[in-house]
């Protein structure tokens, strides 16, 4: 069945009405799909999530946990976009698809080469408070060492003439290398755990009338804010697009810290965080090997693989100038 035919149903079983316009595909991020659906006089986006990642053992148990902090923070105020609530469930499952439904938000992402110190002092400012709320009794879990044989990787994308050969084999000593300063990284960390939203860089902000308002929180969970502030600040700053901006990062700390202060200060010890692309990379090297729902998520998977590489050795570049300022913090 088409997926405007699944969508019309979810709106007719949840209430939701008659959609009476042509469902249309908008920006979705990388890994699930969106589509603007109007409803009685009403917009919605509606979430398409994706089938491979909802197959996953564990995808059900984390989706609950990030419905159920969404539903925390909405709670205090949070300037967010919460999933709307339907027959007494946030996600919904029609014919098998996954989906979440929201009220459509005005307001659009900010350009990731124009952020300007304003955004990055309000969004550590929400980070922070985010971090500050109380969490239950929640221990971090103990450190998982990443594993990834980068070798095996290439090996077998040589093997199959695949797009992404050519680059993963030129750079697999620089991946074992991010590997050890990402594990060694975690294991250097505070045993501080809290809910945190990871996923809230610049794609998942939107902005109205100068005001930031937090998008797709399915990334919600318990985590470590130290690890989250650190990789958010760069991501702010510029490390995504490989045009970095240390003053962005400063600000950013500036707006979290006066929400939220643990104490620790040590994030030269912690550089190797910035390293945590390493996993986006991993997902992207598996869809790119064909290991995804069809040829376009494919062909996003090649793109994404070439592009997070050529952070990871922005990152190796900028190694010394990142520690420096997190000397300074």
């Amino acid at each position: 069945m088409m997926i405007e035919s699944i969508i019309v149903k979810l709106f007719n079983e949840s209430g939701l009405g008659l959609i009476d316009q042509p469902i249309t595909s908008v920006s979705g991020g990388f890994m699930h799909r969106m589509y603007k659906v109007h409803a009685n006089d009403k917009y919605y986006a509606v979430k398409h999530l994706n089938p491979g990642v909802m197959a996953r053992e564990s995808a059900a148990d984390n989706f609950d946990r990030a419905d159920s902090l969404e539903s925390i923070i909405e709670k205090e105020g949070m300037p967010i976009v919460p999933s709307l609530v339907l027959n007494g469930h946030k996600r919904q499952c029609v014919d098998g698809n996954f989906f979440y439904v929201f009220s459509w938000q005005e307001g659009k992402t900010t350009d990731w080469n124009k952020i300007t110190c304003d955004q990055c002092y309000k969004v550590g400012q929400i980070l922070g408070r985010i971090h500050s709320l109380n969490c239950p009794e929640t221990k971090m879990e103990p450190v998982e060492e990443s594993t990834i044989n980068w070798e095996e990787y290439a090996t077998k994308a040589k093997e199959n003439s695949y797009e992404i050969s050519e680059i993963l084999s030129e750079n697999v000593d620089l991946l074992k290398y991010a590997q050890e300063q990402m594990n060694s990284a975690r294991k250097s960390l505070p045993d501080i755990c809290c809910i945190s939203d990871e996923d809230m860089d610049p794609k998942n902000v939107m902005w109205n009338n100068g005001e930031p308002i937090v998008i797709d929180l399915e990334c919600l969970a318990y985590g470590n804010p130290v690890s989250h502030v650190l990789q958010l600040s760069l991501q702010w700053a510029g490390i995504t697009t490989c045009n970095l901006n240390l003053s962005l990062t400063k600000t950013f700390f500036e707006g979290y810290f006066a929400e939220y202060d643990n104490g620790f200060r040590a994030y030269d010890a912690v550089f190797g965080l910035a390293y945590t692309w390493i996993e986006w990379l991993e997902y992207n090297i598996c869809r790119a090997l064909g290991a995804c729902a069809d040829e376009k998520e494919r062909a996003l998977g090649v793109t994404e693989v070439k592009n997070t590489i050529k952070r990871i050795q922005y990152i190796f570049l900028k190694e010394k100038e990142i520690k420096d300022l997190l000397t300074e913090l």
